[in-house]
């Protein structure tokens, strides 16, 4: 007996971690599974969430929610500002805390977790009196948002591209430099590609962070509407199904980045591999 027990309890053991994932993927997936199926659906009244009768004409007519599309392109536009200007920025400032020394170089490190450790609501209340300090009290909008936002993405890109940066093995730099390779060439075809997949980890949890943020735009968006806020507003009202749509839209875009990633992940293995 006690061979199938033991046999029994190793299977357990081994499946155990594997199934107890699974049901924690699952939890977390439940909530997109049902903006899935609610981008299908075609409610009797705006004012109960339920599915009632299947439909395609939410994906046919996006924009038929009214201000919807209006909200969502300007938070793609200063989705993507913010993620050109935070990214930029924030590798600059990940390369110089990585491969210089210089005085206040501690502090400046102490200093970039600041913004991701503070609450949203105190970052964006001190924007707002920033902004209102200078002068934009009554020019609260685009700009201000943009703004904003790059300022509390720019942490998050400098922490990701500064772990990139220090994982690197200098001798690769250091070989190419001894190939008669400039400063230049050693950067643009080393340095660059290696830290090439962080610097693009950080621009898309940027474009992530900015879409998604509504504390801090709602405190420095005065009366421009973003597509979290749109949210906001309709559901006192009856959310329209087009923006389960939008989620869905959104949800796909990054599993096909994900996927894509990691194909090419895998293709270059098996390349260095042969």
């Amino acid at each position: 007996m006690n061979g199938p027990l033991q046999r029994l309890g190793r299977w357990v053991g081994s499946h155990l971690v594997m199934a107890g994932g699974l049901l924690v993927l699952l939890y977390m997936f439940v909530p997109i599974f049902v903006v899935v199926l609610m981008s299908f659906n075609k409610p009797d009244s705006r004012l109960i969430y339920r599915f009632d009768a299947f439909t395609l004409d939410n994906w046919a007519n996006p924009c038929a929610a009214d201000g919807l599309c209006g909200a969502l392109s300007r938070s793609i536009q200063i989705g993507l500002l913010a993620t050109v200007v935070a990214t930029a920025l924030g590798t600059l400032m990940a390369f110089a805390l990585v491969r210089h020394r210089f005085h206040g170089r501690s502090a400046a490190n102490l200093g970039i977790f600041l913004p991701m450790a503070s609450p949203e609501i105190v970052m964006g209340s001190s924007l707002l009196a920033l902004f209102v300090a200078g002068g934009f009290g009554g020019k609260l909008g685009f700009w201000t948002i943009l703004i904003a936002h790059i300022m509390f993405c720019l942490s998050f890109v400098v922490v990701t591209v500064r772990a990139r940066l220090a994982g690197l093995d200098d001798n690769l730099e250091q070989a190419a430099m001894d190939l008669y390779a400039t400063e230049a060439q050693t950067f643009r075809r080393v340095t660059l590609p290696l830290v090439f997949p962080g610097i693009l980890g950080a621009a898309l949890l940027s474009f992530s962070l900015s879409f998604d943020d509504f504390i801090i735009t709602n405190l420095n968006a005065g009366n421009t509407t973003t597509f979290p806020m749109y949210v906001w507003g309709v559901a006192q009202r009856g959310v329209p199904m087009q923006v389960n749509v939008v989620g869905t839209v959104m949800f796909l875009i990054s599993v096909a980045i994900v996927v894509g990633v990691e194909v090419n992940r895998r293709r270059q293995e098996k390349a260095l591999a042969r």
